[in-house]
This record gives structure tokens, C-alpha cells and sequence, in this order.
């Protein structure tokens, strides 16, 4: 799909991975005045009304909007997350094919995937196990997109794909250390500890179990490509093909943040997941995605970013 002309909505477009995926639109052509980025506080997804409201009149919704945070957040709030994220999904989806919409590219994610995938985790594994206790609700409404997508495509020949991120990470990411996301959480907590001279920071876990990150200007490059060249009913995985302890990656944060303490770690707070990692070959043969941000300098510009921002 030529994407130049068309007008996008962009659900989540002002947050952290939708930000960079509107300058990823604006470098492809698209114009500025055709981009609608609904911002929340005046658009509630979860309200269908709204969702047929915001897309009137577009050509494409690229729905990224979500409720989500790490793992101690999905264990406060599983009830919540399962509800929005399942609602918002099912009544953009439907909204934006009633409405006439050429294409629907929706982000899912790798909590969807089983507790215990093989590891890489190929898009094919997806339904072979329940997911991770602590993620599960979030991960199975954000997989209703799958079988809404597909289900939407067998009956009305609706254009609707869905991709299946790894933990994404990068500058603008949420710091707050109620919602956060490992990397974000790891860099406050070092920096915080460096700056206050403390001997010691707290981790959760046992940090044995692994993760995938893709840097966040990497995925927003992803989905625009996707926009514009894949078309198929055929989850996706997004990905960067790395694969990392947790372990690792903290005595790594402290190095690049410069903290010299211990890292003491909590055995009483949940792993989650075992393993994380993608296979990426679909998403390189089927449009020529391939991550490029090497590891150590997404860090640096993501701890960088946070430094100068809280300064």
C-alpha cells in the first residue's frame, strides 16, 4: 500500500513506541495533517461510541494503544488490564471495519506466547500452552486481536495483521517505577542509587530468566513497513534476535550508568517467563525487517535520554 496519500490513525500515537512510529510515518511521506493521534484523555477507547467516532474517514488505523506495565503492575492489576486492553482491541477492530478502513495493523505482544515456548519462539508456537501466570490476562486480550484480525479477514475479507513485539526499550520510555518495564526500571533504580551514594540496589527475582529487546526507533521502522508491505492473516514477530539474562543485563545497566554497588536479589518477587526470545526470519522474508540497533548503544541512548531529562 502506497501510505503517502492516505489518512492514518494512529491510536497511541503520542505515547511511547506511537511517538516515534508518527516520525517514522512522516519520514515515509505521509502528511503531517493526515496523521489523528486521539489522545485519551479526550477519546476512551474503551467506549465504542469513540472508537467509531475517531475513525471516520480513515484509511488506515495502526492501533497501538494499550493499558500496560511490568510485571508488578500485572499483578495489581490483571482485572483491568484483561478488561481495556480486550475492549479497546475488539472495538477499534470492528469499528474501523464497519467504518470502511482499507487496512487495520494491530499490535499484540510476546506475552501472548506460552509459559514454556520453545525457544526461539516461532509464530507458530503461539497456541500451544497458556502464557505466564503473572502475564497472562494482558497477553490473551492483546491475542484477541489475532483471532479478531483473522476471524474479520475470513468473513469480510478485512485487511486486519498483527504483530507480536518483544519488549521494546529507548528514550521516552515510562520511568515510573509503579508501571515500568525492566530497562526504565533498572536505569531509575542505578542511577537513583549512584547518585545517593547507596551500597546496594534491590532486584527482582532470581535473575536467571532471559529476555529479547528491540529498540523502540527499530519497531516504529517495523510497523511502518508493515503498513505499507505486508498483507497477510499471518501473525508476525518483531524482534531483535538477541537474548539476555536478566542477570546480565542489570550488572550491564550499572556499568553503562556507572553505579558500583551490589545487587542484592530478591527470591520472594516473581521470574515470570522462563525464556524470551523470537525467531525474526517471517518478519525479514516477508518485508525485510531486520533490527540494527546494536544492544549496548540503545542502552546508552535510552540511559542518556533519562539523564537528561531528570537533571
Amino acid at each position: 500500500m502506497d501510505i503517502q496519500d492516505k489518512k492514518i490513525l494512529v491510536t497511541g500515537g503520542a505515547g511511547f513506541l506511537g511517538s516515534f512510529v508518527v516520525e517514522e510515518l512522516l519520514r515515509s511521506g505521509v502528511k503531517k495533517e493526515n496523521i489523528f493521534i486521539p489522545r485519551s484523555a479526550d477519546h476512551d477507547l474503551r467506549d465504542k461510541a469513540v472508537c467509531q467516532k475517531v475513525v471516520a474517514g480513515q484509511d488506515m488505523v495502526i492501533h497501538l494503544a494499550a493499558n500496560v506495565g511490568g510485571i508488578g503492575y500485572n499483578r495489581e492489576k490483571p482485572g483491568e488490564l484483561f478488561y481495556d486492553n480486550l475492549v479497546m482491541g475488539a472495538q477499534i477492530l470492528d469499528a474501523a471495519h464497519r467504518a470502511g478502513v482499507q487496512k487495520f495493523v494491530g499490535l499484540a505482544t510476546i506475552c501472548s506466547y506460552p509459559k514454556f515456548t520453545p525457544v526461539p519462539f516461532r509464530e507458530e508456537d503461539i497456541w500451544s500452552g497458556y502464557p505466564e501466570e503473572t502475564n497472562a490476562p494482558y497477553g490473551l486480550a492483546k491475542k484477541m486481536l489475532l483471532v479478531q484480525a483473522q476471524a474479520y479477514r475470513s468473513q469480510y475479507n478485512f485487511n486486519a495483521v498483527t504483530l507480536f513485539p518483544v519488549n521494546l526499550y529507548g528514550p521516552r520510555d515510562n520511568f515510573n517505577p509503579d508501571s515500568s518495564h525492566v530497562i526504565p526500571a533498572l536505569i531509575r533504580k542505578a542511577i537513583e542509587a549512584r547518585d545517593s551514594g547507596k551500597a546496594y540496589i534491590e532486584a527482582w527475582g532470581t535473575g536467571i530468566p532471559t529476555r529479547e529487546f528491540l529498540y523502540v526507533e527499530d519497531a516504529a521502522r517495523a510497523i511502518v513497513q508493515v503498513a505499507q508491505h505486508y498483507d497477510k492473516p499471518d501473525p508476525i514477530n518483531l524482534g531483535s534476535g538477541m537474548e539476555i539474562s536478566i542477570k546480565d543485563l542489570t550488572e550491564k545497566v550499572c556499568k553503562l550508568v556507572g553505579f558500583k554497588g551490589e545487587i542484592k536479589w530478591d527470591n520472594s518477587k516473581p521470574d515470570g517467563q522462563p525464556r524470551r526470545m523470537l525467531d525474526t526470519s517471517k518478519a525479514e522474508k516477508e518485508f525485510g525487517f531486520r533490527a540494527t540497533t546494536n544492544f549496548d548503544e540503545g542502552l546508552a541512548k535510552t540511559i542518556q535520554w533519562y539523564e537528561s531529562h531528570t537533571s
